[in-house]
This record gives C-alpha cells, structure tokens and sequence, in this order.
C-alpha cells in the first residue's frame, strides 16, 4: 500500500510539473502603438500607467496605456540650443518627474524639460540613468579624465555631482559602458549595480546608493570595444542577469550571457549555444527569478529556467523592453513603439 501511495504520488507530482511547463507561455501577440521612420529609441520606461520614450532626435514620446491611441511628443531642442545632433539614450522617472539625457559633447540633463546638469568633454558620453526614490538617482558615462563618469543627486535631480575617481579601485583605462538600452544600471532596494563593457567587462557595486564602491569581475566575452554586458537586471538583491556580446557578430551565442545568485559577487556563464547578441534583459514580475525575456535587433527570446535554456518568440527586432506586469510589456526600436501580450 505505501508502494502503490508513493507510486501515485510520484505521478502526481510528474503529471503537475508538466503541466506547469504546458502552461508556460505559448505564444506571443506583438501589436505596434507607433510606426515613423524617426524613431530610433533605446530608453523606455513605465510609471503611473504611462508609457515613456526618448528618442535619438531629442523627443520624448508619452502616452496612457489605457489609450494609446493618443500619443503626445514634446521635443526638448530648438536651434538655439546648438545641439546639431541630439541624441536620447537615457531616461527615467521618478514619482513626479521626467528625466532624459543626451549621450555626446555636450552631455545634457534634463528634469521636465529643465536643464539641471551639463558637461562638456571631448570624449563625454552618457549611457544610463536610474532612480533610487524621488531624491536620490544615478547616472553613468564614459571614461574621462582617468575615470568613468558617475553622477548622483540626492536633491531630486535639481543638481548632480560627478563621483570622486578615488571612490574606485583598480579603474581600468577607458572602460565604457553601452548606450544600447538604457538597462546597464539596476537598482534594488538601497543597492545598485553597474555593468560596464567593452575591453573590460566588469560589475561596479554599491549597497549604499554610491557612497561607496566595489567592483566584481564577470566571465562574460570581453576584450573589444564591441563586446561585453549591454544590459543587466536583478530580480531580487541576489539574483541577476546580465546579456551582451559582440554586436558585430550577433551570431556569437557563447560567453554572452551570465547570471549570478549571490548580489554580484560571482557571475556564471549560462546557455551557450542559444541566444546570440542581445541588447536588453528584463526578469519578468512574480517569475521567482526564473522568467527572462532578452531582446535585440534579432529577435525576442524567453527563458523560464534562469537562463539556462531559451526559446525564440519572435523574431522582430527592438532595443529595448519593460515590463508592465507578467503578462504585457511594452518595446522599442527602430522605426517602432509596440505592446508585447505573453500568453
């Protein structure tokens, strides 16, 4: 008799993980909010059932997920301001406010279309910008003057200041970060994490909104200015994913993805031979770090193992990708602002 119980019970349990993995997510809906061939966007984000997106023109496009029909778009440059070629990679929201940063000489801040931070340096370039809370935010560039360029507010975005160069250890020469997505800064709680790229391919750690610093080194394929951590995301403040490669050979699916369960301290290689270069990696809400969707100009793909195995759901080409809930998600790329539906 307890035999035959176990025996049942071992179906049982085998029958419902099946059916876990059969009602996992079949299929993808894809439906485009805007097509204009001005659209080159690779920030987006989601707040107060708004949808936001800064666009490489100097344009930031919003709209009620609610009615998407109507879409509004303020443009942030006129010739006055003497930016020939403003360009958008950087966005973020806080509970009342709207932030956009240009990538290039000049490097412009803008809280609501004000001007709160500017920096002129021949090699200035800005890739990301988030938020702790509606007073604290952090954004990163490019190596100048011997030192990447990290600024932080704690005066909700009314001014910045650059990071001292002393606060980092081991600062390698012209370390970069890339602009592909604006997801190279995850933050957690009081915690943030910073994926650098190119040469040197590393994780700038801090648990204490950047008063202090450590910096964790990652498997990841590194050692070109085209290779490395494009994007990378923490579930929770131990799990984290980070996707990259070399974007010049999209076909390279080994050594570019790498995930880590311990804050960021280690960082493992994960599902090689699936899931080329990728610029963007987002957890999806209530997966228990198991659900992960990467997108890239060569398609959308879905993990619900961690990143160890992955399925292609599309292939439609975005830079970037947020999650309204664990069904919806809105992307952008070139040319296009769509509405994911996962079921």
């Amino acid at each position: 008799m307890i035999k035959k119980t176990a025996s049942c019970l071992f179906v049982i349990l085998m029958f419902s993980s099946c059916l876990n993995v059969k009602m996992d997510i079949k299929r993808l809906e894809i439906s485009n909010i805007l097509i204009d061939k001005e659209l080159n966007i690779r920030a987006l984000e989601i707040k107060n059932n708004k949808v936001y997106a800064a666009n490489s023109n100097g344009s930031i496009y919003f709209f009620d997920i609610n009615n998407s029909n109507v879409i509004s778009k303020v443009k942030y440059f006129s010739l006055k301001d003497s930016i020939l070629n403003p360009n958008f990679r950087s966005l973020a929201l806080n509970d009342n406010d709207v932030f956009a940063m240009t990538i290039s000489n000049p490097a412009i801040l803008f809280k609501n279309g004000k001007v709160v931070y500017k920096e002129s340096h021949p090699n200035v370039f800005y890739d990301s910008i988030e938020f702790w809370n509606n007073l604290e935010g952090i954004a990163v560039g490019d190596f100048t003057d011997n030192c990447i360029s990290i600024i932080i507010t704690r005066d909700g975005g009314e001014t910045w200041n650059k990071l001292d160069c002393n606060l980092f250890e081991d600062i390698k020469k012209d370390e970069g970060f890339f602009a592909a997505s604006d997801t190279n800064i995850s933050i957690v709680n009081n915690k943030v994490w910073i994926a650098s790229g190119g040469i040197n391919s590393r994780i700038y750690f801090s648990d204490d909104k950047g008063v202090s610093w450590k910096i964790f080194t990652t498997p990841i394929i590194q050692g070109k200015s085209t290779t490395g951590i494009f994007s990378i995301d923490f579930y929770d403040e131990k799990k984290g994913f980070g996707v990259g490669g070399d974007y010049t050979k999209p076909e390279i699916d080994s050594l570019n993805k790498i995930k880590t369960n311990d804050g960021g301290k280690t960082w493992h290689v994960v599902g090689n031979g699936k899931l080329g270069y990728r610029s963007c990696v987002q957890y999806f809400p209530n997966g228990n770090g198991k659900k992960i969707l990467a997108v890239g100009f060569k398609g959308i793909d879905y993990s619900s193992d961690s990143g160890n195995t992955w399925n292609q759901l599309s292939d439609e080409s975005f830079y970037t990708v947020r999650f309204l809930n664990d069904s919806i998600a809105f992307a952008a790329g070139k040319e296009k602002i769509s509405k994911l539906v996962f079921k």
